[in-house]
């Protein structure tokens, strides 16, 4: 999906997702120290908020404007500040102090744009920092639920591993992990990657 579709998909009053964090955010960053944290891909911005909510100092990008004004609306509902940016990830120039934290969840990019977004999400973790990935798996097409129909979007977690360790990121965890979603005829499984790794001090 392009810029103006998704913000033909975001133009609704409601949320498109759940308010709450992503179950596998939660996970991975309970026990961090709160920094400075960049939420890439933000859409209507329910991870950036629940970071701030825990005491990060939180950048939220995203490509579509009308997203981010959701966002924004979501941020000043639960009284948090959030800084937002557009731009696509693949376009976007991190600050040079980088960040403690760096989170891409559900990044729905074909390649070669795929590689380049997680190039540059690597390339803005700080020293001692974490990179944490969380998107749909190639394998949630034939044996999970929900997510995108296109193969060409979907990952593998080696295609986030070989991108971490050639960015200097030490892997810490590198799995296929299933998400349990709620549907009118009962729970169904949905299969998903995620990788966290970190950086050396």
């Amino acid at each position: 999906m392009d810029r103006h579709q998704w913000d033909e998909r975001y133009s609704g009053e409601e949320l498109v997702w759940t308010s709450t964090p992503n179950q596998f955010l939660v996970s991975e960053v309970v026990g961090l120290p709160p920094g400075r944290a960049a939420d890439l891909a933000c859409g209507e911005g329910r991870n950036a908020v629940w970071l701030a909510e825990q005491g990060w100092q939180v950048t939220g990008v995203d490509f579509s404007p009308v997203g981010l004004a959701k966002a924004q609306r979501f941020a000043a509902l639960w009284d948090v500040a959030v800084t937002w940016v557009e731009s696509a990830v693949q376009e976007w120039t991190p600050p040079p102090e980088g960040f403690d934290l760096v989170a891409v969840l559900y990044l729905q990019l074909p390649q070669p744009e795929r590689s380049i977004a997680l190039e540059v999400a690597a390339s803005a973790v700080a020293s001692g920092g974490t990179l944490l990935v969380v998107a749909h798996d190639q394998d949630n097409l034939a044996r999970g639920f929900g997510g995108p129909p296109s193969a060409d979007v979907l990952y593998r977690v080696a295609d986030v591993t070989d991108v971490a360790v050639a960015a200097g990121l030490t892997v810490e965890r590198a799995d296929q992990v299933v998400r349990v979603v709620d549907t009118d005829t009962g729970a169904r499984d949905a299969i998903d990657t995620l990788v966290r790794a970190k950086r050396a001090e």
